[in-house]
């Protein structure tokens, strides 16, 4: 998943550990008896995806992917409607915005 890194991006496993960490957390929360806030989880998701992407700076595809996939796998896995993939758009949207000013800067 992370090959063709080179030798100096130590901090790039780092930033994938704290992105997937992150998602899975999103998504424990998204799925918890309860919650039935989703705006708070699409937040989320445009949040910690623009950070991972921001501090990653290349491969916005991979960041969304590691903060967005958590939330359709565990949710469809439990059962639930197929809805929650709208996750990954707005994790890809945030990773897109997160690219976008690192780039800049």
């Amino acid at each position: 998943m992370l090959a063709g890194i080179r030798a100096g991006t130590g901090r790039v496993p780092v930033i994938a550990g704290l992105a997937l960490l992150a998602g899975l957390l999103i998504a424990l929360a998204d799925s918890s008896p309860g919650w039935d806030s989703t705006g708070v989880t699409a937040g989320a998701l445009l949040l910690a995806g623009g950070g991972a992407a921001y501090l990653g700076r290349r491969r916005p595809w991979l960041w969304a992917l590691l903060v967005g996939l958590p939330t359709p796998v565990i949710e469809i896995a439990g059962g639930g409607a197929t809805g929650s993939l709208l996750a990954l758009a707005f994790a890809g949207v945030g990773a897109a915005i997160g690219w976008a000013v690192a780039r800049a800067g």
